[in-house]
């Protein structure tokens, strides 16, 4: 048996096995140089930009309040003298949210009675809260707001009294 190259059908399939080895022993000569257009637009994973660095600091309630989430910003929240911030939870904690009375605020009351009320916090211009009428269950309710926090957000400052100026 013989192999004519003046049949096409041989001359077609003697390029493409030559085609198919070319592509195994020099994958990259045959590999795309330029990225194709469809995927220039399409989605990516990485991030558009890394989020401004938060440094663990010392905060006062009302140097904690500009941090409610309005206008894109930042949002923190204070539990029992502990800064967290929640801005990954932004659906929860930011303008509109279910929780968003508490960013920029010291939580610990609302946390330690599970009430999400307006009257659970204190006025940012008034000593902090002492919390000393809290009962055992209370307690205990905050300390496991505390532990989910803690676990799940950024531990990004202390909270502290105002100072008496």
């Amino acid at each position: 048996m013989s192999f004519d190259l003046g049949l096409p059908v041989n001359t077609a399939l003697l390029l493409y096995v030559m085609y198919c080895i070319q592509r195994i022993v020099w994958p990259s000569a045959s590999a795309p140089k330029t990225v194709p257009n469809e995927f220039k637009s399409s989605y990516t994973w990485m991030p558009k930009g890394h989020p401004p660095t938060l440094l663990f600091k010392t905060y006062t309630p009302k140097t904690l309040s500009p941090f409610n989430g309005q206008n894109g910003q930042r949002i923190l929240l204070a539990i029992k003298g502990i800064v967290y911030d929640v801005t990954a939870g932004r659906n929860f904690y930011g303008p509109g949210g279910m929780y968003a009375n508490f960013a920029g605020r010291d939580a610990s009351r609302g946390m330690a009675k599970q009430s999400f009320e307006e009257d659970m916090l204190t006025p940012i211009d008034q000593p902090l809260d002492k919390l000393e009428d809290l009962t055992g269950e209370e307690i205990d309710n905050m300390r496991g707001w505390m532990d989910h926090f803690s676990n799940k957000y950024i531990v990004c400052g202390r909270l502290v009294e105002n100072d008496a100026t």
